[in-house]
């Protein structure tokens, strides 16, 4: 049994996030329990609070970046294995896209996910047989900014699974 700042811990109560609860508890003694009219405290607790902050900031702003970049590829991929079905000509209804066509609705369905991409980025492949199957692949980079600079994701699209 420990005593922390008036807080008992025994064994029965929180065992598992012992250090979690007792980490708490010294912060709390830190931020709640100092003095606030000595400068010191006042100054350190202050700064830690904007330094904190500032790194959570910086953190959630760049994950944020990544992580939109990931969703847009993934709408991507899904957009690319519906583009390569052909669901229309599948049942004869429609006749086969060219490959130009291919790019270019790739490309459109790109812009609407935000992610800016050229033709010449796009592979088309084609397999011949009783049932043609269409093959459509993408790499592209996608731009994350930070405030002191910036850096590039290498990103890869297909309709393969």
């Amino acid at each position: 049994m420990r005593i922390s700042a008036g807080v008992q811990f025994s064994k029965g109560r929180c065992p598992r996030f012992r250090w979690f609860c007792e980490t708490w508890v010294l912060v709390e003694l830190y931020f709640l329990s100092s003095d606030p009219g000595h400068p010191r405290f006042s100054f350190m607790r202050k700064g830690v609070l904007i330094l904190g902050l500032g790194v959570l900031a910086l953190a959630l702003f760049t994950g944020g970046q990544i992580g939109w970049c990931k969703w847009a590829n993934a709408e991507l991929q899904e957009d690319l294995v519906d583009l390569a079905a052909q669901a229309g000509t599948n049942i004869g209804l429609k006749s086969p896209s060219s490959d130009e066509d291919l790019r270019n609705a790739v490309v459109r369905k790109a812009a609407e996910h935000g992610i800016e991409l050229e033709p010449t980025q796009v592979t088309v492949r084609r397999n011949s047989g009783e049932r043609q199957t269409t093959y459509l692949a993408v790499d592209y980079d996608a731009k994350v900014n930070m405030l002191a600079g910036s850096f590039k994701l290498h990103f890869s699209a297909s309709n393969a699974r």
